[in-house]
């Protein structure tokens, strides 16, 4: 679709969509509709049935991290339309409290990837018949795509051979300063003379 197509299916279903739908928009040929987050599952319920949109195939649900706004995150939704040749994008504004409402009954195929959003994030999605942790491990700490997440998490796992387990301890970070020469190869630090470097020679 062209931008002007995309732009009135915009308005088509902002129009459709009182007090759900709150605003649209198109960019890079990609049509994004804001929707009220507590209101997600009419919005696409209203997507998938209604007969000029037909909305059937659900992609992906995701978040993005802005941990300076109030609501800090975008719950991101993909759909496809086969009838309409189209892809959509729907974007909903949540905080870390903010309970979303689960698509699961309308499209059952949202099952690992809101469980995969509240692993990741911690974005909180209610109606969910099994809420837990996808990717991380049975009691991990955080929610490693947080953009506040520490790059080098919280505990570390290995294997102990006396103890004949994995257990998990504190992070340490055992080399604390490192001194990198970044001049040259050719340019090098003036290190100390290494046995045998007195036959190359004076340096020019």
């Amino acid at each position: 679709m062209d931008d002007g197509r995309l732009d009135a299916l915009g308005q088509t279903i902002v129009s459709a969509l009182p007090g759900a739908a709150t605003g649209h928009a198109v960019a890079f040929n990609q049509l994004t509709v804001t929707v009220e987050a507590e209101k997600i599952v009419d919005v696409v319920r209203f997507l998938r049935d209604d007969p000029a949109l037909r909305f059937v195939n659900f992609t992906d649900v995701t978040a993005v991290d802005y941990p300076g706004r109030a609501k800090r995150f975008d719950v991101i939704y993909h759909f496809l339309s086969p009838t309409l040749n189209a892809r959509l994008r729907l974007r909903a504004e949540a905080s870390e409290t903010t309970q979303v409402p689960s698509i699961i009954e309308v499209f059952p195929g949202a099952d690992w990837f809101e469980r995969e959003c509240y692993d990741l994030y911690g974005v909180i999605f209610v109606g969910h018949p099994d809420m837990r942790r996808l990717l991380t491990d049975y009691g991990f700490d955080g929610h490693p795509l947080r953009k506040d997440f520490p790059l080098t998490g919280f505990v570390e796992v290995r294997y102990d051979d006396q103890e004949k387990r994995v257990v998990y301890e504190p992070v340490r970070l055992n080399q604390e300063f490192r001194k990198f020469d970044f001049l040259s190869p050719w340019e090098g630090a003036d290190y100390p003379p290494l046995p045998g470097d007195e036959k190359a020679g004076p340096k020019v």
